[in-house]
């Protein structure tokens, strides 16, 4: 049986949860599981709960006005474990001394932990696309080893990345033809445009085959989310953007292929479910007994349904090829207006077609910077929230 040391970036989350449910099944399978740090944004009570269970050294808290809170909760554990907060406190927890950091934040703060992971040579599981996204050269320049063989310090969790790099194996980006990403289309790939600017934060919640926080559900009912697929695929495989397409598969049961320049398509299939994709990239290079979740059965599929995007139905998969091919700091300007807008459109500020109209205006009143750093980055991401936010008040 095999050992994990494992830190949560992210805990109380979607993500966060499901990785304990996989650890806790690995753990019943004889497997030895320390967990060395969890963080949460603001989900005290569940963080605690948590952190009974697991005993972590370390126990961060994301807003710092809530660490009383969290040392009243886990107050006749005092002295087993350090408690922090804030940023700080999450960046100890991603240089933390487990052999992989699972990294489940929301959006563009996911950024600065997992470059602060892997400059303490730490492998990361990356739930958080956007941190490709907005600093994918910088990401994957830290990531990479000259060691022979050796275990990649970056695993991708999303199940659409776990699915090409499982059928790209060791093959080649030469013998790689294209990618396809495969996007269910969301709870709107049928309805008609002119009724687009009536969508309630309800009815965009309403995912039809995943269960996942809310900004991503929203970032999937735009399609938000498969154009910055894209560009994280683009990053993690070192294959073109042009050569990265996508395909509507409603089912969500194939999550990706590899079509290579043979002419032959590797696909994978599996149940719509992130415990597997969590899992792989934990035990990775074994294959593990499947510890939750279940089995696809093929044989009671039926048919699957493939079709293109409607790209002018779903604008954002232009904005986000758009931002790649401008490179420098535009994808981290047009992360941040997304994180902003979809905010915006929750909290009811904003109409639905108002996200990606929101990112355009942000994006074409954008400077870039070639070659950023990570103070470059993080400087046009603040830039474009406050562009964002003063478009969006002026729209109201």
């Amino acid at each position: 049986m095999s050992t994990y040391s494992v830190a949560i970036l992210g805990s109380t989350g979607s993500i966060g949860r499901s990785a304990l449910e996989v650890l806790e099944g690995l753990q019943r399978q004889g497997h030895q599981i320390q967990v060395t740090a969890l963080s949460a944004g603001r989900n005290v009570a569940l963080l605690a709960e948590q952190v009974r269970h697991w005993r972590p050294e370390l126990a961060v808290v994301g807003d710092p006005r809530l660490v009383s809170e969290l040392g009243e909760h886990l107050a006749d554990l005092a002295g087993e474990m350090t408690l922090a907060a804030g940023t700080a406190g999450i960046e100890t927890a991603a240089r933390s001394g487990a052999d992989i950091i699972i990294n489940a934040l929301v959006g563009a703060s996911g950024l600065v932990p997992t470059v602060r992971a892997l400059e303490a040579g730490r492998r990361v599981a990356l739930a958080n696309k956007e941190a490709l996204v907005v600093g994918g050269d910088l990401v994957t320049g830290l990531a990479r080893t000259d060691e022979k063989g050796a275990v990649p310090r970056l695993m991708p969790i999303d199940s659409e990345h776990s699915a090409l790099f499982q059928a790209l194996g060791a093959h080649p980006d030469t013998e790689v033809e294209r990618l396809l990403l495969t996007a269910s289309g969301g709870p709107f790939r049928d309805t008609p445009v002119e009724a687009f600017a009536t969508i309630t934060p309800e009815q965009a919640l309403q995912h039809p085959t995943w269960n996942m926080g809310r900004k991503i559900t929203i970032d999937s009912a735009t399609l938000m989310n498969k154009g910055l697929e894209v560009i994280e695929a683009h990053w993690l495989f070192g294959i073109p953007v042009e050569r990265i397409g996508i395909v509507v598969h409603p089912q969500s049961i194939c999550h990706s292929l590899v079509e290579f320049v043979d002419g032959n398509l590797l696909a994978h299939f599996s149940v719509p479910d992130m415990r597997l994709p969590i899992q792989y990239a934990l035990t990775y290079p074994e294959r593990q007994t499947i510890s939750v979740g279940a089995r696809l059965k093929v044989e009671e599929l039926g048919s699957l349904q493939f079709e293109p995007p409607d790209s002018d139905r779903f604008p954002a998969l232009g904005l986000c090829r758009e931002a790649v091919a401008e490179g420098g700091t535009m994808p981290a300007v047009l992360n941040a207006a997304n994180e902003v807008a979809v905010a915006a459109f929750l909290d009811r500020r904003l109409a639905f077609p108002g996200i990606t109209g929101t990112i355009r205006a942000v994006m074409d009143r954008h400077r870039t910077v070639d070659g950023p750093d990570l103070d470059d980055l993080i400087a046009a991401g603040a830039w474009a929230v406050e562009t964002a936010r003063v478009h969006i008040t002026d729209e109201e």
